[in-house]
């Protein structure tokens, strides 16, 4: 057997292969409300063979939406929305993931669907966004709000409610969004942290709010949920968060219970210059699965299954998760598991099973 179709067991849940689906913003709900859009986006990607499918960046809050049209998971409308497609996702033989997420300081955006880019302003259906520090990102609202220590416990609390929710609607899997100069990379990077209290500064500081979350979404789940936290391994910036700050940072998640790291890269300066290349991050993934001793997801320009399976059996990552290769392909684990020889029958919905004869 391949490695990438290999079963992969985390706490009590065991996802039938290792191509995950990576959280893809959709900008395309009301209220928070996923509809039958997310519907048939998640469902032909769980139909198509992927193992886990994880959902966009669902806000724990209505302040914590990058747009005014992501989904949320603050309500009991959302909650019951999301039960029947998480139930579809399963059906196909798919494990259900949700990324749980709050912009911070890049809340309040257009979507980029439309003419309007840049900041939406409180006339047009905005808010003002909140974040570690005063300091705006560029180009987007540049009237942030910083957190005090009470709007710090209601944000660690937002995340807790909204895990409790997601495993209500069905989730199997929860993932922690911090990484893309959200909230909690906000709070990690001293590009965008410039506190002098007990969330800024020294680094034991700086990473105190992902802690009191992961603790706050571990506490809230059964032993058996298992938990993955999504980070930027580098701000790409000197002086900002680096990879060693990652290592360092996942080898304390893993004491209070993330049982995976999603490691992607970038997102909280404007100014970054990226590598970009095909698997430019992977090398990210490894160190945090060699040297924090924690399994690692590889995410960034993975696109040929022959890529895929070389990063598994070179023990660089434990699971890879594609984004835009999936929305090429919907059905892309289908064609890799023929491109790599390995007999995948049950990957077919019935309906299908005569193609793959």
């Amino acid at each position: 057997m391949t490695r990438l179709f290999s079963p992969i067991t985390l706490r009590d849940v065991t996802v039938r292969n290792r191509v995950w689906v990576a959280p893809m913003c959709q900008y395309s709900a009301a209220d928070g409300v996923p509809d039958d859009w997310h519907l048939v986006h998640l469902g032909s990607l769980a139909r198509g063979g992927a193992g886990l499918v994880f959902t966009e960046a669902t806000a724990v809050s209505p302040e914590g939406r990058i747009s005014p049209e992501d989904t949320g998971l603050w309500n009991d409308d959302q909650q019951a929305a999301w039960a029947p497609i998480v139930d579809f996702v399963r059906r196909q033989g798919a494990t259900a993931g949700i990324q749980l997420a709050h912009a911070g300081r890049k809340a309040s955006t257009y979507s980029g669907f439309t003419a309007e880019r840049g900041p939406v302003a409180d006339a047009d259906g905005g808010w003002r966004p909140v974040g570690p520090s005063e300091t705006p990102f560029p180009g987007l609202r540049q009237d942030p709000e910083p957190l005090d220590e009470a709007g710090i416990r209601r944000v660690v609390t937002d995340f807790g409610d909204a895990a409790e929710r997601a495993v209500a609607a069905g989730f199997e899997v929860i993932e922690v969004h911090a990484a893309h100069g959200y909230l909690l990379h906000e709070f990690l990077s001293p590009l965008s942290n410039r506190r002098e209290d007990a969330y800024g500064g020294s680094f034991d500081n700086r990473v105190r709010l992902v802690l009191e979350v992961v603790r706050e979404v571990r506490g809230r789940l059964d032993h058996g949920v298992p938990l993955v936290l999504r980070v930027s391994a580098t701000d790409w910036v000197e002086g900002g968060w680096s990879e060693d700050d990652t290592v360092r940072l996942a080898a304390l998640v893993r004491e209070e219970g993330v049982d995976l790291v999603d490691t992607s890269t970038g997102g909280n300066a404007a100014s970054a210059e990226i590598p970009v290349g095909p698997g430019y991050q992977v090398p990210f993934a490894r160190r945090i699965r060699t040297e924090a001793g924690v399994p690692s997801g590889a995410v960034g320009l993975i696109t040929s299954p022959k890529q895929a399976e070389e990063i598994l059996a070179e023990e660089s990552a434990d699971v890879v998760l594609l984004g835009r290769e999936l929305l090429r392909d919907p059905h892309w684990p289908l064609r890799a598991a023929y491109e790599l020889g390995e007999p995948a029958e049950e990957l077919w919905p019935v309906q299908y099973r005569r193609a793959a004869l």
